[in-house]
């Protein structure tokens, strides 16, 4: 009775100071998961702290996957303007996206980010459907984003209301997508962008709008400077959310934004979440990655992502590159600007030669379909791969990744630089018994000069000489200057040549 009693009692001291009851369940919440995450780190095998993360390996389906789709569909997807950064650059009077939402949608006292979320119905989206199109695509592993920057969750979120399940969709997408990719034979990760989210709408504090508000707190954050570093209470938050998505979904990928690696503050919640990530893999006897980016985790640790970049070389260890299938934006936007097929691929083919993944980005619609032109270059691809993908899936760099003029550069955001890719231009990729040869484009005398295999060579021992997806026969012969190769007729493909040269023991 007395505990009765003192429960009633502060729960009239809540009401009358107008307090929340969900902050303090939120706190306990917490405070629980931060106890679980302890105790499961615990019992080991992997410590939260470099040295014993050292010990992770990089699992060999990753390895042999080659190739990922990764998904950017939330509430931006509604404004479908410019890119995914519109939650926060409409409240950034010197961007277009202010100016756009205000002639809009009005002023963001009357109609700020939270309003979209009745617009997004996602009244046509199916799990199943997408997940047919994405082995169709070829992929071997698919990566949604459950949160983004905007802090709008696409799971079942224990710690905010703000999420797909409970407004908008009122659907746990995220848990319909693991179902229905796996039911596909493919791997399914999850990424979050949930980091950068505690200074994300710091341009609502500089002018009147509805980030000010107290109702909207808990969606929209701290915003504070974006110099600011994060609070403990964040932290806490953001390594409670990491955790319950590798709970509830079990995922064999989960990829971080570059956020993590920017403030000295994420550092011992990443070791933690690691370390009970890889904790509650070996739970399962599941083998999982890590994708980080820059600097934010040392390269033994977890598996090193590149965005919208290359290495110019061969990495001995194994890593990732990330890019949109737009030259733009990540989410869905209107009158959007796409890459083409030949170029997609040429991407997949010259990371795979370096020891490399590619996880290509593709945005919905925010009612839950493709854009008919995305889906049509997903599907050049999935035919490609379908014909070339002994080239692709499970192969590991040769000697050396490739020749040809054509250089790609080292580094993140480096593909607007680069120069297209000639006839000269060619990648290797290996497997036991066999060299695989790509042209990254086609010969125009439908003649190909392999310089890295002169006859002088007796390493490479041919025996045979095919074209991947073609009976037909192919010439070729060695000669002091290479291997030399001629196209059957009628090969008159735009995209990248495939050869698979047989080699004697």
């Amino acid at each position: 009775m007395r505990n009765i009693l003192k429960l009633l009692a502060s729960c009239v001291l809540a009401m009358s100071l107008g307090a929340c009851v969900f902050a303090q369940s939120y706190d306990q919440k917490i405070e629980a998961a931060m106890q679980k995450v302890d105790a499961r780190i615990e019992q080991g095998p992997f410590a939260a702290n470099w040295d014993s993360l050292q010990n992770y390996k990089i699992p060999a389906w990753y390895e042999d996957a080659k190739f990922g789709i990764f998904l950017h569909w939330g509430l931006y997807s509604v404004a479908a303007f410019n890119n995914e950064w519109y939650s926060r650059n409409m409240y950034q009077p010197d961007m277009p996206e202010f100016k756009h939402h205000i002639e809009t949608y009005g002023p963001q006292t009357k109609f700020g980010y939270k309003d979209f979320i009745p617009l997004f119905k996602a009244e046509k989206f199916d799990a199943k459907h997408w997940a047919e199109l994405f082995r169709k695509t070829g992929a071997r592993y698919v990566v949604p984003v459950a949160e983004h920057h905007d802090g709008f969750s696409m799971y079942d979120n224990s710690y905010s209301e703000w999420n797909a399940v409970r407004m908008g969709p009122k659907r746990d997408v995220i848990a319909e997508l693991s179902v229905a990719v796996r039911e596909q034979g493919l791997h399914f990760g999850l990424s979050s962008h949930r980091a950068e989210h505690y200074w994300f709408f710091d341009g609502g504090r500089k002018f009147d709008s509805d980030v000010q508000d107290p109702k909207y707190a808990d969606f929209y954050g701290d915003a504070v400077p974006q110099e600011q570093p994060p609070s403990q209470r964040f932290l806490k938050d953001w390594l409670a959310r990491s955790t319950e998505l590798v709970d509830k979904y079990n995922p064999e990928l989960v990829y971080f934004d570059w956020w993590i690696g920017k403030k000295p503050e994420y550092k011992p919640y990443i070791q933690k979440f690691a370390a009970y990530y890889y904790n509650r893999a070996a739970d399962r006897n599941a083998h999982v990655v890590l994708n980080y980016k820059e600097e934010a985790m040392p390269e033994d640790t977890a598996v090193l992502d590149v965005e919208r970049g290359h290495f110019a070389d061969t990495r001995p260890r194994h890593w990732q590159t990330d890019t949109s299938i737009s030259w733009k934006s990540w989410c869905y936007v209107e009158n959007d600007d796409l890459k083409s097929p030949e170029a997609l691929i040429q991407l997949l083919v010259d990371v795979v030669s370096k020891n490399g993944n590619l996880l290509l980005n593709v945005g919905p619609k925010a009612d839950g379909t493709f854009a008919p032109e995305a889906e049509q270059r997903m599907l050049t691809i999935g035919k490609w791969l379908e014909a070339n993908g002994e080239a692709i899936f499970g192969t590991r760099p040769w000697r050396k990744f490739g020749e040809g003029p054509a250089q790609p550069a080292s580094g993140a955001f480096k593909e607007n630089s680069e120069k297209p890719y000639t006839s000269e231009d060619i990648r290797f990729t290996t497997k036991p018994g066999a060299l695989y040869v790509i042209a990254m484009k086609r010969p125009p005398d439908n003649r190909l000069l392999v310089k890295s295999l002169p006859s002088s060579d007796a390493t490479v021992r041919i025996r045979t000489v095919s074209l991947l997806g073609s009976s037909s026969k192919v010439n070729w012969t060695t000669t002091p200057d290479g291997l030399a190769l001629e196209l059957p007729k009628g090969v008159n493909s735009d995209l990248p040549i495939a050869f698979k040269l047989s080699l004697k023991e």
